[in-house]
This record gives C-alpha cells, sequence and structure tokens, in this order.
C-alpha cells in the first residue's frame, strides 16, 4: 500500500515566473537554486507581482537523460520578459496529483506513486510535470509539496 493518495484534480492555467533550462537529470540538483535565485531577484524589483506565489518547478523529458525544466515562482499576472526570467504557465487541466511530506530529497517516491496510481487505473499522462513547494511551517521548517502529472 502507497503513502501517498493519489487524485485527478482539474487545475486551472496559473502565469509562472520562470527560467528555463534544459539540462540532465544527473545535473539538475547544482542548478535549481541558481535559477530560483534569478526568479526572487526579479520579482523583488516587481513588488505585488508575486502576490501569494509559491516556488515550481515544471519538467518535460526530452530524451531518457534529458530533460527541459522551468524553474520559478507563481506570479499574480503575466509581464514583459526581463533577462533569463520569463513568463509562462503550469498547465490547466486533468491531472494526477498526491503531496509530498518527507524531505524534498525523497520527492521521487511521489512521482513514482503517481505513475503507479497512472497504471494501475488506466490512465495515460502527457510527460509534463510539475511540483508546487508549500509555505514552510514556522516552528519546524517542514513544507509539503504537491506533485501533478497532466493527463492525456
Amino acid at each position: 500500500m502507497s503513502e501517498y493518495d493519489v487524485t485527478v484534480e482539474r487545475t486551472t492555467e496559473t502565469p509562472t515566473a520562470v527560467v528555463k533550462a534544459v539540462t540532465t537529470w544527473q545535473e539538475f540538483p547544482t542548478l535549481w537554486r541558481t535559477l530560483l535565485d534569478d526568479v526572487w531577484a526579479f520579482l523583488d524589483s516587481k513588488p505585488g507581482l508575486r502576490g501569494h506565489g509559491h516556488n515550481v518547478m515544471l519538467y518535460r523529458n526530452l530524451t531518457d537523460a534529458d530533460v527541459a525544466v522551468e524553474v520559478g515562482v507563481q506570479v499574480s499576472e503575466a509581464f514583459v520578459a526581463a533577462g533569463r526570467v520569463v513568463p509562462s504557465t503550469l498547465p490547466g487541466g486533468d491531472s494526477a496529483t498526491t503531496v509530498h511530506q518527507r524531505t524534498p530529497s525523497e520527492i521521487g517516491a511521489a512521482h513514482s506513486a503517481i505513475r503507479r496510481w497512472c497504471s494501475a487505473h488506466r490512465r495515460e499522462v502527457t510527460g509534463i510535470r510539475w511540483e508546487i513547494y508549500g509555505d514552510p511551517n514556522p516552528q519546524t521548517g517542514h513544507f509539503d509539496v504537491a506533485v501533478y502529472w497532466q493527463l492525456a
């Protein structure tokens, strides 16, 4: 039995401010922080654009080794690109989703749980998936991560 409760959720498109990159899964853990720092530096110069947005990471496999990533933050509206920071969106439509409540380094388990659920329920995925990082608990520093896989 899985520790993850997977459900289907109809998401709505959500504007994001991101830095896009093509990388490998092996290189991504050393890259994401720099990309996110660029987005936050941009948002610091645009008061009100962030609203109550959270950090996000969106992935599209290009090959077994290469992945296109978008690392950024949910924003309140579209904006004009500045340097590497560009407007994008989290997808709308039906997605299989779960909440990851363990350490971020173990997030692969949530993705695997969704893939197993989709296989068991004969639901096809598009390959586009994303994570929305919740607010940290002030006492513990722990935060939950909502994981989504777009359904075909």
